[in-house]
């Protein structure tokens, strides 16, 4: 496109070259031959720049680059009887045509070609639109599989290492580090065969009712259902601001909005899942204290520019050890990722104010 603009505005240059070439004709004390030469200069380089344009154009752009090039064959016509009538020592009729006739298709030309240019620009925008929407329907076709195959193959869940030992990222006010041995998680029951079927269509479901939000409701009821399938007592969306130095909860499941609003941004820098995960773009996980607080769970949201916020959920019974509620944290996060970026104009405005999902 940018190319196009380019030839499109060194084509508009041209003509407006030629039109003030071609009006010096009559000027007083101007020499003709020099300023025919410019014309027909101007003229060639026009014509030479709509064939350009013509080449990188789509069919309805085409039409309209069609009408500027008759338009410039028009002036053309009038150049040379112009240049009769000064042959024949007629200045006052040179002078009617060039500036009645020579001027007016000059600046149609340019009106044509402006034309031909927007058009381009709608051709192109709706071509991005459209390779925008076939990559959220990838996205959820390869995460089902993902899915899929996550739960198809999972085995008895097992207790592993945290990535991140921080504290979580539902906290209002974020904590510092645990310095001391991390607390024996809860065990998990292992899933039967019955169990993982249950979960892996539930989780399908999800994923496909992602790729097919259309306002911000629907993505919170969406979450909500999340929620479900994980496990999860409360779901949080994370937005990194403009300038990615700290992060506020957009979007929630599970807590009340009163407790939501008084939730303070995290910085990016704090000892705080939430803010670990967006700060290396990693899966964080936080084990549950006995008689204290749930585990949970923290998957940063990543796009193609990079980590743009982050989804936490408090798990319920030491489920957050759970190598598949994790792949479900990760997935349902890209979810989030394609949704956010290609949200339209109202839904992403409205996102900047928190939202609560109504809990089930």
């Amino acid at each position: 496109m940018r190319v196009f603009d380019q030839h499109a505005r060194d084509t508009s240059a041209a003509l407006v070259d030629a039109r003030v070439a071609q009006q010096a004709y009559v000027a007083t004390g101007q020499g003709v031959a020099f300023w025919i030469g410019k014309t027909d200069a101007a003229v060639q380089s026009a014509t030479a720049g709509l064939a350009a344009l013509r080449e990188s154009a789509g069919a309805g752009t085409r039409t309209a680059l069609d009408e500027a090039a008759a338009t410039v064959t028009e002036f053309s016509s009038i150049d040379t009887r112009s240049r009769d009538y000064l042959t024949s020592g007629q200045q006052l009729m040179a002078g009617d045509v060039i500036f009645t006739e020579g001027g007016d298709s000059a600046a149609t030309a340019v009106r044509q070609i402006e034309t031909a240019r927007l058009a381009q620009h709608q051709a192109a925008d709706v071509d991005v639109a459209a390779l925008r929407q076939q990559q959220v329907l990838t996205a959820g076709g390869a995460a089902g599989f993902v899915v899929f195959m996550v739960l198809l193959l999972m085995p008895a869940p097992r207790a592993k290492a945290t990535e991140a030992a921080a504290d979580t990222g539902l906290s209002i006010s974020p904590s510092s580090l645990h310095s001391t041995s991390a607390p024996m998680p809860v065990p998990v029951d292992p899933m039967t065969a019955k169990a993982q079927g249950s979960v892996f269509k539930a989780a399908t479901d999800v994923a496909t009712d992602f790729g097919r939000v259309r306002d911000l409701d629907e993505l919170a009821r969406v979450l909500g259902r999340a929620a479900e399938v994980m496990d999860a007592s409360g779901l949080m969306v994370w937005a990194g601001s403009a300038t990615g130095s700290d992060l506020r909860p957009v979007l929630a499941h599970g807590y009340s909005a009163e407790m939501i609003a008084r939730i303070p941004p995290v910085l990016r820098s704090a000892n705080n899942a939430a803010a670990a995960a967006y700060r290396s773009g990693t899966l964080q996980i936080v084990l549950a204290r006995p008689g204290g607080s749930s585990g949970a769970v923290v998957a940063p949201i990543l796009s193609a520019a990079g980590c743009i916020g982050a989804l936490s959920a408090e798990i319920r019974s030491g489920g957050e050890t759970s190598e598949g509620v994790q792949a479900l944290a990760t997935i349902f996060a890209a979810h989030l990722a394609g949704v956010l970026n290609t949200a339209p104009a109202a839904a992403a405005s409205e996102i900047g104010e928190p939202q609560t999902a109504a809990s089930s």
